[in-house]
């Protein structure tokens, strides 16, 4: 089941429904009766911190550096 945001047609009361994904149930206002239409917004997740961006770096010297890989002789894998 989703949450869905709906805006009544006629007094504006924004509301919280229910549903499945799938279903396209005819939703009335709770205070007046009215019709309400689908908000569409943008979506619940928010990122906060570092880490979440390809421009943050690692601080301090907790963060490790790349190594060669394969270590056999006449190696085809590095170049």
């Amino acid at each position: 089941m989703a949450r869905y945001d709906y805006r009544c047609s006629s007094c504006g009361t924004v509301f919280e429904v229910e549903h499945g994904m799938t279903e396209r149930p005819s939703i009335t206002c709770p205070e007046c009766g009215g019709a309400a239409d689908k908000v569409f917004n943008a979506s619940g997740i928010e990122f906060k911190g570092s880490g979440f961006y390809n421009t943050d770096q690692r601080g301090g010297s907790s963060s490790t550096e790349a190594t060669s890989g394969c270590s056999c002789e006449n190696c085809p894998h590095s170049n």
